[in-house]
């Protein structure tokens, strides 16, 4: 796959990934616990449904043999999956979606650390300025006297999804790391290697989490409807989709480019639900697009200067 191709899937991933505001504003009844209970069902249905498809049932079978860094993985994306909804329905949408836009700065120093990547001068600078950007509107929220219990949940999701990031790019060397030729027959390489289920495994956890504190359910039928969508359409394929692309793109790119979901995000509440964002969430979100526009350009010159 080219970068160029690449960079496009990521960019459809974060559109997707980025109704979930704007959907979550039209519910009627579900709220708080329900609603990520019912997405999650739903996003574990649609899961189950595509890697049967894709994979056939030796990789239900395989789930035995899975490694230690696909439990985490799963683990990580429950996290991501249980935190944004809950955030989302105790703060707006912008103060959520900004609040994972710190995700660039944890996973990149998580791939320095652990993946020893050597991050060029220009991500830095892209990743600084975003987070001046983030920075401005965290302060500017703290001064009005803005209750920080929503954006202080949302945080979970950019420190889970950079553990994630950095495990899936881990995988992703290891698996593309050629096999010893003399290895013992009697010591196969461990059969689950297929990191996609990964996210079917997060749907679950999230559920079963969840149910308990969503009881009695409120949801209706409309609900219902919108959470489906919510299951499949804005989670199910744009998580499968961003996996595939971790073998494609940096952990520190992956994550830079995922901002472009708070752009997004605030564009369609603001379109489709009335939240207006502030002066100072678009001053904010200026300086996030930027880094992001700044960083993607600097590097199709250096390809083609190469």
């Amino acid at each position: 796959m080219s970068h160029t191709r690449a960079v496009s899937l990521m960019v459809l991933v974060t559109l997707l990934w980025s109704i979930a505001g704007v959907v979550a504003r039209q519910l009627d009844a579900a709220q708080s616990f329900e609603v990520t209970f019912w997405r999650s069902l739903f996003n574990a249905i649609a899961l189950t449904v595509a890697l049967t498809a894709l994979r056939g049932a030796r990789l239900w079978r395989d789930l035995a043999h899975a490694s230690l860094s696909f439990w985490l993985s799963g683990l990580c994306w429950a996290v991501m999956f249980t935190a944004f909804m809950v955030a989302i329905t105790l703060t707006t949408v912008a103060n959520v979606l900004v609040s994972m836009a710190v995700a660039p700065l944890i996973t990149a120093l998580f791939a320095r650390v652990f993946l020893r990547h050597r991050l060029p001068g220009r991500t830095w600078s892209a990743i600084a300025l975003a987070g001046m950007g983030i920075g401005w509107m965290f302060g500017r929220e703290a001064q009005s006297g803005a209750s920080l219990l929503g954006t202080t949940v949302a945080l979970a999701v950019p420190l889970a999804a950079a553990v994630n990031w950095t495990l899936l790019q881990q995988h992703s060397r290891s698996e593309g790391a050629p096999e010893e030729s003399n290895a013992p027959e009697a010591l196969p390489r461990p059969p689950m290697q297929d990191m996609l289920p990964a996210v079917w495994v997060g749907a679950i956890l999230s559920a079963l989490a969840t149910l308990p504190l969503s009881l009695p359910f409120q949801a209706t039928a409309h609900d219902l409807a919108l959470l489906a969508l919510l299951g499949s359409v804005q989670l199910a394929i744009p998580c499968l989709l961003v996996v595939r692309l971790t073998r494609e793109l940096p952990a520190p790119e992956i994550a830079l480019l995922s901002l472009l979901e708070v752009l997004f995000g605030v564009l369609w509440a603001w379109l489709g639900a009335g939240e207006a964002p502030g002066f100072d969430t678009l001053i904010g979100g200026a300086l996030v697009l930027g880094a992001l526009v700044a960083n993607e350009a600097l590097a199709l010159h250096e390809r083609a200067s190469a």
